[in-house]
């Protein structure tokens, strides 16, 4: 059974930086496209960023474009996405899925249980 785990949530200041992680279990990512979505309180879970196997290929959503990047190490197994200049409105729980490189959370197959980003000013 494929299990994704995230890893690397905190609180942050303004203007700092985290990086999250995504790590497989039971499966290998090999072959998948990843994708990373974000759901804050009172709010529609949120596209994020994409990336393609192996990872020649990533889009962003408006909001985060020029601050975070995703990546991922084929050889862990595992993606990541580098936040940078965060805001306070990038607080939220932040979740990677498997299977698209797609905006549309529909598209994905497997999903993490989340790790919250809080920035706090």
């Amino acid at each position: 059974q494929v299990q994704l785990v995230e890893s690397g949530g905190g609180l942050v200041q303004v203007g700092g930086s985290t990086r999250l992680s995504c790590a497989a279990s039971g499966s290998t990512l090999s072959n998948y496209p990843m994708g990373w979505f974000r759901h804050a309180p009172g709010k529609e879970r949120e596209f994020v960023a994409t990336i393609t196997w192996p990872g020649a290929r990533t889009t962003y959503a408006d909001s985060v474009k020029g601050r975070f990047t995703i990546s991922r190490d084929n050889t862990k197994n595992t993606v990541y996405l580098q936040m940078n200049s965060l805001k306070p409105e990038d607080t939220a729980v932040y979740y990677c899925a498997r299977g698209a490189y797609s905006r549309n959370p529909g598209d994905y197959d497997y999903w993490g249980q989340g790790t919250q980003v809080t920035v706090s000013s």
